[in-house]
């Protein structure tokens, strides 16, 4: 399963701290060992429920959003000189839909959301899952308060960044307004 993890995530190779790259792995490897889903599915499952756009998949979202927090994490370092743990943004962009693995049943063939999806969204299962891997404390921030449970505490610089991230590479897929010149 180790490898089928690597092979999802390539973005695990930029994390320079081996320590937290193994737990991040081992974080993966468990969700997958208990989710309905295997690695094949999460390259071809649509990225949400919530949007009829199956040309998107899962992984390829989740990977577009680590990407992008890494571009919009050098640029901030780049322009104003803030200070960011690479390894914590790059661990926790990896980590905050981890706990969609288990939002998930297949019902007559069909991919819906089961009970658990149901009664406790995925910050939630996510941040349970980076504890019992023993991510820092700074990792499981960025999982907790990357989606609109975290609108009303304090980000920190890296969850800021992932958030907007994350966000970026999913609400132009739902209904926007389009301008005409």
């Amino acid at each position: 399963m180790k490898e089928s993890v690597k092979k999802l995530w390539p973005e695990l190779e930029w994390i320079k701290d081996e320590n937290l790259k193994e737990k991040v792995t081992q974080c993966w490897i468990y969700a997958l060992e208990k989710s309905v889903l295997t690695p094949s599915d999460l390259k071809q499952i649509p990225f949400s429920l919530l949007i009829d756009r199956k040309d998107i998949s899962f992984m390829n979202h989740k990977r577009t959003t680590v990407q992008l927090s890494v571009k919009i994490a050098e640029t901030m370092k780049e322009n104003f000189g803030i200070e960011i743990n690479m390894d914590y943004l790059i661990a926790g962009a990896i980590l905050i839909d981890i706990g969609k693995l288990f939002e998930y049943e297949i019902v007559d063939g069909k991919l819906t959301t089961s009970k658990q999806g149901k009664l406790l969204r995925h910050p939630f299962s996510g941040v349970a899952i980076a504890d019992r891997f023993g991510l820092p404390p700074e990792v499981q921030h960025i999982i907790a308060y990357h989606s609109k449970e975290g609108d009303l505490g304090k980000r920190t610089a890296e969850s800021i960044i992932v958030h907007h991230a994350d966000f970026v590479s999913f609400e132009p897929f739902k209904e926007t307004l389009t301008l005409t010149v």
